[in-house]
């Protein structure tokens, strides 16, 4: 006899398939000391993208994800997480979210094995050692299985806890400044794992203070500041509005300041004066260079040599969080 299944079921089954990663509406959290860390925040995070979240220290970067991931109450809004709400649907929610913290809090005193071993069995997934065998080998951990935890070395032990977070095979993983105290080496063998993983369809928001990895890794980047999301944009995007590209004339004698024949260009002086720094806009229909140059040579200066450089994401994230005047 079949049974007849209930048409919000059928269509709340639906709305989680189309579903983003994470939604999270009006979330706010205020502490009892009154510092309010998250304000009316706004989010929506894409199934499959890698998302980079940056701020300064103390933004609500680490609030956001403890909220998300649990560990923190929220004062206010909601969230959702594969279309289950953390709150109403906390275990069906928790079970697709993999978290990497930044501090290093694991039981040193077992096997690398037995400590991701038991995290997968923690939401109650059913052993699989095959699973975990290619986890270990991924993050290049599988020679130090049968090592205690406490005998590795900070980096590997970063490893480990990458490891736990996804022995139970999350849709979700958050990394929170992954690769703090890790070497070079080390840094770009999770990257590439942080890919491998991306390509299989994990979601995965980082922040990072390593802001050249965000530039290179994320798909699209938020930036919070005072716990405030103030900027939500592709990444691509966001470099093309709000980078900017400079000038730099390379004067052969040193000036003491602009000439006011010059006034009109904005020009900034720098190197002690053997440099002329002109900022443009390459979207724009003139970028005003050849009228620069002309102007130069008429208020009697003279150049050896001319670069252009663009700015890089950590340009205009400085630009983005520095505090106005």
């Amino acid at each position: 006899m079949n049974e007849t299944v209930p048409a919000a079921k059928i269509l709340r089954s639906a709305e989680r398939a189309e579903a983003p990663a994470i939604a999270i509406a009006g979330l706010s959290k205020t502490y009892k000391t009154g510092f309010e860390a998250l304000k009316s925040v706004d989010l929506t995070i894409r199934s499959g993208e890698i998302f980079a979240l940056l701020g300064p220290n103390g933004a609500g970067k680490t609030t956001l994800i403890n909220i998300v991931c649990g560990l923190v109450n929220a004062s206010a809004g909601t969230v959702q997480v594969d279309g289950y709400d953390i709150i109403r649907d906390f275990r069906a929610a928790r079970s697709r979210i993999g978290l990497v913290p930044q501090e290093l809090v694991i039981d040193g005193f077992e096997t690398v094995w037995a400590t991701v071993s038991f995290s997968r069995g923690l939401f109650g997934k059913r052993r699989d050692d095959a699973l975990v065998e290619r986890v270990l080998k991924e993050l290049s951990l599988w020679d130090k299985k049968d090592s205690k935890v406490n005998t590795l070395s900070g980096g590997m032990k970063r490893r480990v806890m990458i490891a736990k977070a996804l022995a139970h095979e999350p849709q979700v993983l958050f990394l929170d400044e992954p690769t703090a105290g890790v070497d070079v080496e080390l840094r770009r063998d999770m990257w590439a794992m942080v890919r491998r993983m991306r390509d299989r369809g994990v979601t995965i928001i980082l922040t990072t203070h390593y802001i050249e990895e965000a530039e290179e890794m994320a798909d699209r980047v938020g930036v919070i500041r005072k716990g405030e999301i103030i900027l939500v944009e592709d990444k691509t995007a966001l470099m093309k509005n709000l980078g900017k590209n400079r000038l730099s004339v390379e004067l052969v004698t040193p000036i003491d300041a602009v000439p006011e024949a010059l006034a009109a260009h904005g020009l900034e002086i720098a190197d002690g004066g053997r440099r002329l720094v002109y900022v443009y806009d390459t979207a724009a229909e003139r970028t005003g260079i050849t009228t620069l140059l002309s102007d130069i040579g008429k208020a009697g200066l003279r150049f050896r040599d001319i670069e252009t450089s663009q700015s890089t994401l950590e340009d205009i994230f400085v630009g983005l969080v520095r505090d106005p005047q």
